[in-house]
């Protein structure tokens, strides 16, 4: 019996849930709207009147058109039984679903994750600057690495110059001469080199200090509350600083400055003439500056060696702030807001779930109607219905033979000489036209 029941009430919950359905396609469809005006509304430009008005319209037909179009997918989709045109009405299900996403869904998740999409563009915008600014301040003071090399050659040179003035350790006569003079020369040169690389890692300190505070401003600016839109507007301003910085520092490394200089120590170097008393001692001071001389060239060599693999070192491109609008910003970090995406898509898709419902409900009905007798496939009011009508029937039926009946008993009764009129003729009377007269009568 419950079988029998089922198809029925199969039908009877749909009609039932229509009011309802109606209902939660309506909210739908009008939450759709609602988060379609908030994100088409940062897209506009012009005056607020023209704005409100351009997203209101907008948001407007997308409602109308998600009520619509779900509303004739639930009407006609679940009826359709044959394969061909159900296989259609679901591809055109498909495309008008695609056709929603693109005209509303994506402005959904704008407006639902529009702020935080600007926010983590900010964050991300922010990690690269911090990057750049690593970058070159590394190339800065990689410079910086050749002071000990330098330092270390003058104070040998110096040493040297020295040990030679007291004790005569490279002559073998002490006192100033030719060989002191040569290298306290190419000691002050070193001195001088690594005067001009201590200055600079002043300079490189202070850029980096000042690069450093437009950095704290950005990070303040993307974890701050409020509106974000002026926010990112501040940060494209610390931003541009920023990138004035990142320029300066790269033009500061005294890298290039260094191997020029290795350059001078070989190029420039001056040999005096040997001043000593004796044929000797002048000898002795020639081959000892031949040694000097070899030696500051390999110094010279050494020095431009390491500044030139500092120069090989990749420069810091210049990089610029790319504002971007939230519906954009959503787009662009798709992934990082995947949530917000599913969340936006489900306002406009879940009567894909409804429609689909009503399918089943509908084949379902249709598949247990068919193994039910005819007498299982009315209801009740169709039942009394039907007895009614057959009621009817069966009285007018009765009604006609009663009629049948008194007319054979008249014209048995009736008389059997014709009748005659004032002349005396007979006057014929046809049984029919007779029956009509005395059924009116």
């Amino acid at each position: 019996m419950l079988d029998d029941n089922n198809a029925a009430r199969l039908r009877e919950g749909v009609k039932s849930l229509e009011t309802m359905t109606r209902f939660a396609l309506a909210v739908l469809a009008l939450a759709s709207g609602v988060y379609t005006y908030l994100g088409v509304r940062s897209l506009l430009d012009g005056s607020a009147d023209l704005i409100f008005a351009a997203a209101i319209i907008y948001s407007a037909a997308v409602s109308v058109g998600i009520y619509a179009f779900w509303t004739y997918m639930m009407k006609f989709l679940p009826l359709m039984r044959d394969t061909a045109r159900r296989g259609a009405l679901i591809a055109v299900m498909g495309l008008g679903s695609l056709m929603i996403v693109a005209m509303s869904s994506w402005l959904n998740a704008a407006a639902l994750a529009g702020s935080a999409a600007l926010e983590q563009h900010l964050a991300v915008t922010l990690e690269d600057y911090v990057g750049d600014l690593d970058g070159a301040h590394g190339n800065a003071l990689s410079a910086q690495s050749l002071l000990p090399d330098v330092q270390r050659a003058s104070a040998r040179f110096s040493r040297l110059a020295d040990n030679e003035r007291r004790s005569g350790a490279l002559t073998g006569t002490s006192g100033s001469g030719s060989v002191v003079q040569l290298l306290t020369q190419m000691s002050a040169q070193l001195d001088e080199l690594g005067d001009t690389i201590i200055a600079s890692r002043t300079s490189v300190t202070d850029q980096f200090e000042q690069g450093s505070t437009h950095l704290a401003n950005m990070r303040a600016l993307v974890s701050g509350e409020g509106d974000v839109q002026p926010r990112a507007d501040k940060f494209a301003a610390e931003a541009v600083a920023l990138t004035g910085v990142i320029a300066a520092l790269q033009e500061t490394s005294i890298a290039a400055s260094v191997s020029r200089a290795a350059d001078d120590l070989s190029l420039g170097f001056i040999a005096p003439v040997a001043d000593g008393r004796t044929e000797d001692l002048a000898a002795r001071q020639d081959e000892v500056m031949q040694s000097v001389m070899a030696a500051v060239q390999a110094q010279s060599v050494a020095l431009k060696t390491a500044a030139d693999k500092i120069l090989t070192q990749p420069s810091v491109e210049p990089r610029r702030f790319v504002p971007l609008s939230s519906a954009e910003a959503v787009l662009k970090y798709a992934r990082d807001f995947l949530p917000s995406w599913a969340g936006a898509i489900s306002i406009d898709l879940l009567p894909v779930v409804l429609v689909l419902i009503l399918a089943v409900v509908y084949s379902a009905s249709r598949r247990e109607a068919r193994t039910l007798e005819a007498a299982d496939k009315i209801s009740a009011a169709e039942m009394m219905r039907a007895v009614s009508m057959f009621n009817e029937m069966n009285a007018n039926q009765q009604r006609q033979s009663e009629i049948g009946d008194d007319d054979e008993l008249e014209c048995e009764q009736s008389p059997k000489e014709p009748a005659l009129d004032e002349d005396g003729n007979v006057t014929p009377i046809e049984a029919g036209k007779r029956q009509d007269s005395e059924r009116k009568s």
